[in-house]
């Protein structure tokens, strides 16, 4: 939630500071404001967009080498110019941005308006920087020891930066459960909510961890401390992105975009991992763990929204595959309902950006209960990477559109792997299997490209004839039930249409009340197994007359005469179907969205990473 840059160096700060709020606007997009130091401190900010800000500020004075800049995600507060961030403190000698809530924030409020300050927002994040200035004066501490008091006071996730007025060659970052990447320039720094804003600058970055300080000096200095004045080193990282993976390069939108980058997403979360003739599997990541794996007797994934969905199919395959108990969690619930977690559990937590808080929070409590805690994430350097035991990256590139697409195939890749090679070393697959799984694996780049390739146009059709119903029933069953949920899920966040996804044999326990003439049912039929009973549900939505749109095998010729439209998939393994009936579910989403004039990239009261509860 978010998103937050700030600068200091020898360049004009707006230009970076605004181009930076730019790439990271899917963090958020209710307001944006700006704070620049030019010998005095001015802000800049309004609801809106950042093409808003820019608006607003073209014929302002945006001189100054120092700023910071936000891209709200509203939490405290309505969405308004108000709300908006950067906040003042009192005297109007410090600016903050904030990514988090403050929980404390109204005893603390209460306690400041007795001592005599006056607020102007509704938000937490004023509260916090009226708090610093107020220790900095009645305690007549320097700054950064101010932030350091104010930041042991306060209960909750933060990421905030600060500029003075008074110390105009100084910014000060800290963090803790929201993420803050430090950019290191030659003269200059750069600070940012993830690496995007950084890497035309410079690719050495430092990223902080929770409860940690920084304060970056225009003469080149970076000092790190812990909020418990902990002096640390910092550890220099060099970022793999490059520039051109954050464009949109030539598409309408980045959710399109992603889309078609699947069949390479793929096949690079599948790169060095899936290797030869022989069809061997290694994941370097979890190598240290993998025998205690294949000894596990239960297997629990935490995740939340599209991650949890690909959970879902992560259990059919280890429970296919592997012949180990797994339980599928959303994290949200599973952190605060008291779970029962062994030794000998192993938790999978899986998330994009891998600085989900829920998630986040469930993989310090399975740690604190002596689980082995692995997690599947897209960031590197994020914060579940580096506070789990072990895991895999995916490998799927930068995802900038809000609703997840090539994320969740490549985690669903990633976990076939992992479920294939516990399979393989447990020995609860035979040899054959093993390979032809492993083949179809290999194969499932080139059919997504395939699919997407002949598939788009008749969905372009599809979308036509249903973007304006109010309501989307989405059936599958075993493989494909978690595909029905993501593609509902799909159509909600970007469509604004209602639809809801069920286990296809549900449907006579209550969705059935729904269907009528009106009603679209897309229903995933691709699996082997209980395929007669999936024409059965068919029939049960057509004697209600409802509109089935059917995602078929291509050599099916039974269902088509069902249908009102079928789309073909590629033939491949059941267990594997999910990387391919997802295809036609995104871009029908996407093309309904497009058509009913929705903002597919940053679509209402949503943002990207979620990294407040």
């Amino acid at each position: 939630m978010c998103g937050i840059v700030g600068y200091i160096g020898y360049r004009k700060a707006y230009p970076i500071i605004m181009k930076g709020l730019q790439r990271l606007e899917y963090r958020g997009y209710d307001s944006a404001g700006i704070a620049l130091l030019n010998g005095d401190l001015k802000i800049y900010k309004c609801a809106g967009k950042v093409s808003d800000l820019v608006k607003l500020t073209e014929n302002e004075n945006t001189q100054g080498t120092t700023g910071i800049g936000h891209t709200r995600w509203a939490t405290h507060g309505e969405p308004n110019t108000i709300n908006a961030h950067p906040h003042f403190s009192e005297s109007k000698n410090l600016a903050i941005i904030h990514n988090g809530i403050i929980e404390n924030y109204a005893p603390l409020k209460i306690e400041l308006k007795k001592r005599g300050h006056k607020f102007v927002s509704d938000t937490d994040t004023e509260v916090l920087i009226h708090l610093i200035e107020d220790i900095q004066k009645n305690e007549n501490v320097e700054l950064v020891e101010a932030v350091r008091i104010a930041l042991n006071q306060v209960i909750g996730a933060y990421a905030i930066v600060i500029i003075s007025k008074e110390n105009p060659d100084i910014l000060i970052a800290a963090k803790k459960s929201s993420p803050i990447v430090v950019g290191i320039g030659e003269g200059e720094f750069f600070v940012a909510s993830d690496a995007s804003p950084l890497i035309e600058y410079t690719r050495n970055v430092v990223y902080l961890n929770d409860e940690e300080i920084a304060v970056v000096n225009r003469n080149g200095e970076l000092i790190i401390k812990t909020i418990h004045n902990k002096e640390m080193t910092p550890y220099v990282q060099e970022l793999q992105l490059q520039l051109d993976m954050i464009e949109k390069g030539g598409y309408d939108h980045y959710m399109l975009k992603e889309i078609n980058e699947q069949p390479n997403s793929i096949k690079d979360s599948m790169r060095g991992r899936l290797i030869g003739t022989r069809n061997k599997i290694v994941l370097g990541g979890i190598a240290e763990y993998e025998q205690k794996i294949v000894n596990a007797k239960r297997i629990i994934i935490v995740a939340c929204g599209t991650s949890w969905h690909a959970g879902l199919v992560a259990e059919y395959l280890f429970e296919d595959l592997a012949r180990i108990s797994v339980e599928v969690e959303y994290a949200s619930e599973f952190r605060y309902r008291n779970p029962i977690i062994n030794e000998d559990d192993i938790v999978i937590a899986i998330s994009q950006s891998g600085e989900t808080a829920d998630t986040l929070a469930a993989i310090e409590l399975a740690k604190s209960k002596g689980a082995t805690v692995l997690g599947i994430c897209n960031v590197v350097g994020s914060t579940i990477a580096r506070t789990t035991h072990a895991g895999s990256y995916t490998h799927a590139g930068p995802e900038i559109g809000v609703a997840s697409t090539k994320a969740f195939t490549a985690q669903v890749t990633v976990l076939s792997l992992m479920a294939l090679a516990i399979a393989r070393k447990k020995g609860t697959i035979e040899l054959s299997r093993y390979q032809t799984i492993a083949v179809e694996l290999s194969k499932i780049p080139e059919k997504v490209a395939y699919l997407i390739k002949n598939c788009n146009e008749q969905i372009k059709l599809i979308a036509e004839e249903y973007k304006d119903v109010a309501h989307f029933l989405y059936l599958g069953r075993g493989y494909n039930f978690p595909v029905a949920l993501e593609g509902a899920l799909k159509l909600k966040e970007i469509s604004y249409i209602h639809a809801e996804g069920y286990p296809a044999a549900e449907m006579k326990h209550g969705p059935i009340a729904l269907i009528d003439e009106e009603m679209p049912v897309v229903v995933l039929t691709t699996n082997e197994s209980a395929y007669e009973k999936i024409v059965s549900n068919i029939q049960e939505v057509k004697a209600r007359k409802g509109k089935i749109i059917a995602i078929i095998n291509e050599h099916d010729e039974v269902i088509e005469e069902l249908a009102e439209h079928v789309i073909r998939i590629p033939a491949t393994e059941e267990a594997l179907t999910p990387l391919l009936s997802v295809i036609p579910l995104q871009l029908l989403a996407y093309h309904i969205a497009v058509l009913r004039g929705c903002n597919v990239d940053q679509p209402r009261n949503l943002a990207k990473s979620v990294t407040v509860e």
